[in-house]
């Protein structure tokens, strides 16, 4: 079978020392033992690492990549063509980066109880919508559409954008509402630029958005602004 070169050598690491293969068993333990939250940041992403590249000291590139992305998030959120021009991962490491990502939105998103109002897990809501969206190098507007009872019936990215723009089209927003026969919305999107603090262009989209569904009996809960350094909520800010 041939392999591209990168392919094949990530695959054909030479074996670890036996200092290596000793720190390795020892993170490992600790991790079973205590958890991950007993562990620093390059320690968990050095155990990612390994399940990749088994034959490899990785703590080294761990905290290469944390340099390179800023955070543990951020490691796991770069692109592609960022990971691809760090020495030491190859196309399987990158791919298996990429597979824990979508396993973390997956497993947040699945968190959100769709059984119980939306507005009663607000916390829980936070983290999901800030690890799907807060490091995308490019701006996107979602819709949590809520039923009467505030219960999620759908969770849809509607619109991606440039670094500092997405364009939203409010009617666009309703009618997918009422093709849902959603009651209630909460509208989500990130600053790729770190700062969730919303602009004027953010509140007026917001406001023109509410005008509109009003009528429609569709009431707008809140819109969201997530970025690395956290959140902004329109509602909290009397935005809305």
């Amino acid at each position: 079978m041939n392999r591209r070169p990168d392919e094949f050598a990530e695959a054909l690491q030479a074996p670890a020392a036996s200092d290596h293969a000793g720190h390795r068993q020892r993170v490992r333990e600790r991790f079973l033992k205590l958890g991950g939250d007993a562990l620093q940041d390059y320690e968990l992403l050095e155990l990612a690492l390994q399940m990749a590249i088994p034959r490899k000291d990785t703590k080294a590139l761990a905290k290469t990549l944390l340099r390179e992305f800023g955070s543990f998030s951020g490691v796991f959120n770069a692109s592609q063509a960022r990971l691809e021009k760090i020495d030491g991962l190859g196309p399987t490491s990158i791919a298996h980066l990429k597979v824990i990502q979508a396993v973390a939105a997956r497993f947040g998103r699945d968190r959100i109880d769709t059984e119980k109002p939306i507005l009663s897990s607000w916390s829980q809501l936070i983290d999901y919508c800030r690890s799907q969206m807060a490091y995308e190098s490019i701006e996107q507007f979602r819709i949590l559409f809520l039923d009467k009872k505030n219960r999620l019936i759908a969770d849809e990215v509607q619109q991606t954008g440039t670094v500092d723009h997405t364009p939203v089209y409010p009617r666009e927003v309703i009618k997918r509402s009422l093709e849902l026969s959603a009651t209630a919305l909460i509208l989500v999107h990130n600053h790729p630029s770190g700062d969730p603090a919303p602009s004027s262009a953010d509140i007026r989209m917001t406001n023109e958005i509410a005008d509109i569904a009003r009528p429609q009996g569709i009431v707008l809960h809140d819109h969201i602004i997530v970025g690395k350094s956290g959140h902004a909520s329109l509602r909290g800010l009397k935005l809305i």
